[in-house]
């Protein structure tokens, strides 16, 4: 039988609602419930994003990182926005992944699993859920699924209809992905040619060796006779916060060959760290998906609470099911991470470890910008690999906030931006990213890591 993913019968209480008896934190405040109904009783009639085939085949994926046998990168905007959900932007952050995935495939001689932060990445957690300026207060912004980034009342109010918006900007996202990956913009000697031109600048010329290296595998393979047929479509997975409570609901299916619940918003979903309480609204329905799983642990994460999401996330040790992304901050990670690697090793059920060396290095610029150091970044990601290595567990992968335009948000790095250029380009409405170079220069540090 076709694989067909269908939602509940109308009126009927769907099984994984269970969430809604929980404390779900970060959600909008609706000034209308009918319209909320109205909006996700529509979610549950659209054809699903991506499909429960997808998804088994990342979670395999998930589970060959977690042993070792392949490199996960994940890498995307801090906040998707629809104005930016564009072909030219999207065909900019796809090509900064795959010339990272290039590198980094080189570096550790494993297949990199390719996800991004797209198709999804629509709406933010706040630390306050109101905002004032000039004595007027309105609700924060919470990202284009919620409400806009204008300060003004009406934009600020949370609005259940931009719901459907982020649903049809996913997938029209995800159609364009599927162009570009599957139709030779992925090809292999085209993205290193791209990487080549990268190593001329004279800034990055302390990578040209490794690059050098690359180029004479890939010619060696030509010479060879490789199939670059075969290398010219690749797989990009899908990922987002699974934050948004309604949504994440609304977009769940049943498998008709399994009858088991696949969140089809997005292949890979995670839980952040103000979320992921265990009685949490979030934990409980991503408990009940078959989706693989992350959760974001940061500096104070108790072993009882890591092994308490184990136990409520993948009680019979799944392999790739669950994936801990670890946000530590780089002068906490050496002494973090290491207990919670023993107490997961001891446990015994695979887990999938990954970086986040974004999220617990944010500062404040002398000229005011929210903004992260390019080395103290890079600190953090040697931290992980110190501390896995000093456990003898597995390094996993890394995610990380970019973007595939030459935007001026971190300080730092081979070029050297300093607070003053902050003010050049700096666009992002929320969390500050990785530019194009800085992007792919991590790659290259990554790749040594690996070697």
């Amino acid at each position: 039988m076709p694989e067909q993913l269908s939602a509940p019968d109308a009126g009927s209480t769907p099984p994984w609602d269970t969430w809604r008896d929980r404390e779900a934190l970060q959600q909008p405040t609706y000034p209308d419930a009918d319209a909320v109904t109205d909006v996700t009783s529509t979610l549950r009639r659209q054809p699903p994003l991506v499909f429960a085939g997808e998804v088994d085949d990342l979670r395999a994926w998930m589970g060959a990182a977690g042993r070792g046998e392949a490199f996960v990168l994940t890498g995307g905007d801090c906040a998707e926005t629809f104005a930016e959900a564009t072909a030219d932007h999207l065909r900019l952050k796809i090509q900064t992944l795959l010339q990272m995935a290039v590198v980094l495939t080189y570096g550790a001689s494993l297949p990199v699993v390719k996800i991004g932060r797209i198709a999804g990445q629509y709406a933010k957690p706040r630390s306050q859920n109101m905002e004032t300026r000039d004595g007027v207060t309105l609700p924060s912004y919470r990202g284009d699924a919620v409400n806009s980034f204008e300060f003004t009342a009406d934009a600020r109010t949370p609005d259940p209809k931009r719901l459907l918006d982020l649903y049809h900007h996913a997938s029209s996202t995800l159609n364009l992905i599927r162009a570009f990956t599957k139709g030779g913009y992925a090809d292999l000697r085209l993205v290193h040619h791209w990487n080549r031109g990268f190593t001329q600048n004279p800034a990055y010329s302390k990578y040209e060796s490794l690059a050098a290296e690359i180029h004479r595998a890939v010619k060696f393979m030509e010479a060879a006779g490789a199939d670059f047929e075969a290398m010219r479509e690749v797989d990009l997975f899908s990922s987002h916060e699974a934050l948004l409570l309604e949504y994440e609901s609304a977009m769940t299916r049943i498998d008709s060959r399994t009858g088991e619940p696949y969140d089809t918003s997005g292949h890979f979903l995670w839980v952040g760290e103000r979320t992921r309480d265990l009685e949490s609204a979030h934990i409980e329905l991503l408990a009940r998906v078959r989706n693989p799983i992350g959760v974001k642990l940061g500096p104070t994460t108790s072993v009882s609470q890591m092994l308490g999401l184990m136990e409520k996330l993948n009680p019979d040790g799944e392999e790739g099911r669950l994936t801990f992304i670890t946000r530590m901050g780089a002068d906490k990670i050496r002494d973090a991470l290491p207990p919670l690697l023993q107490a997961a090793a001891s446990d015994g059920r695979p887990v999938t470890w990954t970086t986040d060396p974004m999220h617990g290095n944010t500062i404040t610029s002398s000229t005011g910008y929210k903004t992260r150091r390019f080395e103290t970044i890079m600190n953090e990601v040697r931290g992980f690999f110190e501390a896995h290595e000093q456990v003898g567990t597995v390094p996993g992968g890394i995610h990380v906030e970019l973007t595939g335009d030459d935007v001026t948000e971190v300080i730092g790095g081979s070029e050297k931006l300093d607070d003053e250029s902050l003010a050049d380009r700096y666009e992002t409405l929320v969390d500050p990213r990785l530019n194009h170079q800085q992007s792919l220069e991590m790659a290259f540090q990554v790749a040594e890591l690996l070697r």
